[in-house]
């Protein structure tokens, strides 16, 4: 597989059922290297299979979803040449062919991007958001209060003075400086002439808060009631939003005008994914228990909406509830979570208190699946699944085809007990359920390439806890020959490898050109527990390092294609961290990527925005304050966790060829990481290069820019483990 083949790749995403259960509603994007753009459209295939089909083909279209009364499709239009803002739009669905007719009806009462548009249950209303001054937002009507923000912005893009004044924290997020607007949600009436949008959480609701609050990849954060006389939503309503991870769950009354939003949640943590149950008699969203830490454990939680009481489902189930989604009979809720390099779907079981994971035939149970769609009927699941070596694509599981039969002997092994009377029972042998792969729009290209599938090992890290590792031969492989190694460490670092696809570090396309690819899951990483996830915190050099190193020896032990004179270690975020600490604490590696990575944590504490991770990371064992620099001053440095960890103070230590990746827009690890290492590795007279990206952030993801990190990346490694190789070119 090429960089280009990698690009040529068409993605697929966010699956929704048709009303009648017929159709399939799906996105692509389409990325053009010659153009540098990523372009979304919808596209459709049948429920009971068949050939996909491509449905809009305007600017960029995405986020499609049905009515519930299966008349009409919504949708985001992006931006055009004559609108610079994106629209929410509905377009008249035919059921029977499986077709959108023109648009309908653009919403053009909102000045500013308007996107996630969700229908209420009777089809008559729309939710989405956009961004606000918070200041207009009290106003009695949006007409008013949208007259009020094109007035603010006008004068804003007039005035040639460009300088913001803080008056807090949090004054930029990931890429972009905050400014004065916000998000907020709003609702209009497609049943009328006039949509007569509203903004149901203006700032006399929620002040200054973004609502639903700011979420990477996360559930969405509102919902309807099955009535549709209700929403839940979700905010943070702290004082300091940049120190806090209290999002809490709120619902509104909309039948009521003098209506407050009254929380739901009750948790310290993060509460955020509300979603009703279709019989209106619960809402279920995910919790977090712990204060500031935003890797605790997502738990399911069921608030009863007569009661008001609000209880844990499974207390026992030591893993992530990653999303959810609520059968149609209000019975079962169907998960995913983390599971050893995996991404399981399970089935809660609300009247037998049980939970069980579900198994997939003919496809593998292996892989990653997400973005669960149910059918109204309640006997049809869509999800995309992706594995190591087969990009996302949309299956069907038949739920009411299923047969009690083990096909995956290490599941009963793997799985949490049962453990107090009362508490929900694990099942561990799971029903099959037998589905089929609903998209193809890769598989002619797939056919062409030669895509190793992943092998999984295991061996003893600190402490003797068993820790899992992947890897991944190179196309054409020969168990007689000797390979360099490309050894990836996971950013987080609550994060995993596993049987995953991606189109950033796609371990694949870093196998392509002749390298075995190793990759650990060490202490931190999500999938084998809470206790193992915790085990980072405020150790990040210790156990995970020696995790990492024990794991690249397992690999040579056990892989003697592997050449340990010839490895080359990569690591963005943590793992860029991570890349820094083994530049400065072993010289085992002939090279070393380092991207976007933490290098003085003293100074990255006070130039990152999301506090609260590096106040609960560098927090001094034992300790229920923030982790602070000036707390630990005056201490030692072994009693201090941001000298205690931090790769600066070791740098005399480096030898290790060192390729440096930062970009200017990266505001969780600010760019001047990347310039304290590059300058001190330059005076040092360590080989080193930087690669800087002026307009990229924490990822690189503009096509070309890829492109030329791909080809950086890859020389880099070549130049330092193939010498004659790289002296023939």
């Amino acid at each position: 597989m090429t960089f280009a083949d990698l690009m040529a790749m068409k993605r697929v995403s966010d699956p929704q059922i048709s009303p009648s259960g017929k159709w399939v509603l799906f996105s692509v994007t389409d990325v053009s290297l010659e153009k540098n753009s990523k372009v979304n459209h919808l596209w459709v295939v049948p429920l009971a299979g068949g050939p996909e089909r491509q449905l809009t083909t305007g600017s960029g279209e995405a986020f499609g979803r049905f009515s519930p009364d299966g008349r009409w499709v919504s949708f985001t239009a992006s931006p055009t040449s004559a609108d610079a803002v994106s629209r929410i739009t509905i377009a008249p669905w035919d059921e029977s062919a499986g077709s959108l007719g023109a648009p309908a009806r653009t919403l053009r009462d909102i000045s500013d991007d308007a996107d996630g548009a969700i229908w209420s249950p009777d089809s008559k209303h729309l939710l989405f958001t956009t961004q606000v001054y918070p200041a207009c937002s009290d106003k009695p009507s949006w007409s008013e209060e949208d007259a009020c923000d094109v007035a603010q912005a006008t004068a804003a893009s007039k005035n040639p003075v460009k300088a913001q004044l803080f008056t807090g924290l949090l004054y930029r997020h990931w890429n972009a400086f905050t400014g004065e607007k916000r998000t907020h949600i709003l609702e209009a009436d497609f049943s009328m002439t006039g949509a007569n949008p509203r903004d149901l959480t203006s700032r006399s609701a929620v002040g200054d808060a973004e609502t639903p609050t700011f979420s990477l990849g996360g559930p969405l954060g509102y919902a309807w009631s099955p009535d549709s006389k209700e929403i839940a939503y979700v905010t943070n309503l702290d004082k300091v939003p940049a120190a806090s991870t209290n999002n809490d769950v709120f619902t509104l009354r909309l039948d009521d005008a003098a209506a407050k939003a009254v929380k739901v949640s009750t948790s310290l943590g993060s509460d955020d994914g509300p979603q009703y149950s279709p019989d209106g008699k619960w809402l279920a969203f995910r919790s977090q228990a712990r204060a500031g830490y935003e890797s605790d454990r997502f738990r399911l939680m069921l608030f009863d909406r007569q009661a008001k009481t609000t209880k844990e489902l499974m207390p026992n189930f030591d893993r992530w509830v990653d999303e959810i989604a609520w059968a149609h009979d209000s019975s079962t809720i169907y998960l995913t979570s983390g599971e050893m390099g995996q991404e399981p779907v399970y089935e809660f079981d609300l009247p037998r208190n049980s939970l069980a994971r579900l198994a997939i035939e003919p496809m593998s149970v292996h892989g990653e699946y997400s973005e669960l769609s149910l059918s109204t009927s309640g006997n049809q699941l869509v999800a995309t699944r992706m594995t190591s070596n087969d990009p996302s694509r949309v299956v069907s599981f038949h739920l009411d085809e299923r047969s009690p039969i083990i096909i995956d002997p290490s599941f009963q092994k793997h799985q949490p007990k049962r453990v107090d009377p009362g508490l929900p029972t694990i099942f561990p042998i799971p029903n099959v359920f037998y589905g089929s792969d609903l998209t193809h729009d890769n598989d002619a290209l797939l056919s062409q390439l030669d895509l190793p599938t992943m092998n999984t090992f295991d061996f003893k890290g600190a402490d003797n806890t068993k820790v899992q590792g992947f890897l991944i031969k190179p196309p054409n492989f020969d168990n007689s020959k000797k390979y360099p190694v490309k050894f990836l460490i996971h950013g987080g670092p609550q994060g995993a490898w596993g049987d995953a696809w991606s189109y950033r570090w796609n371990p694949e396309l870093m196998a392509a050109n002749g390298y075995v690819v190793v990759m650990v899951n060490p202490r931190g990483s999500t999938g084998y527990g809470q206790a193992f996830i915790d085990g980072v915190n405020g150790d990040w050099g210790g156990k995970p390092y020696i995790d990492l190193m024990r794991g690249l020896d397992a690999a040579e032990q056990q892989f003697p294609f592997i050449d340990k004179t010839r490895e080359c270690a990569l690591g963005a975020s943590y793992g860029g961290f991570m890349a820094n600490w083994i530049l400065t604490h072993t010289n085992r590696f002939k090279c070393i990527v380092t991207h976007d990575g933490m290098y003085n944590p003293a100074a990255a504490y006070g130039d990152t925005e999301e506090l609260w991770f590096n106040e609960w990371e560098f927090r001094q064992p034992g300790s229920k304050d923030p982790g602070q620099p000036w707390r630990y001053a005056a201490l030692p440095a072994d009693q201090d966790p941001f000298r205690k960890w931090s790769p600066m103070l070791h740098i005399r230590n480096a030898k290790t060829p060192t390729l440096v990746i930062h970009s200017q827009k990266d505001y969780r690890l600010d760019v001047s990481e990347g310039f304290q290492l590059f300058t001190a590795l330059q005076r040092l007279n360590v080989p080193s290069e930087m690669l800087y990206f002026p307009d990229e952030g924490h990822w690189v993801q503009k096509p070309r820019n890829a492109e030329l990190w791909n080809k950086t990346v890859s020389d880099w490694c070549d130049k330092w483990t193939k010498p004659t190789a790289d002296a023939n070119r």
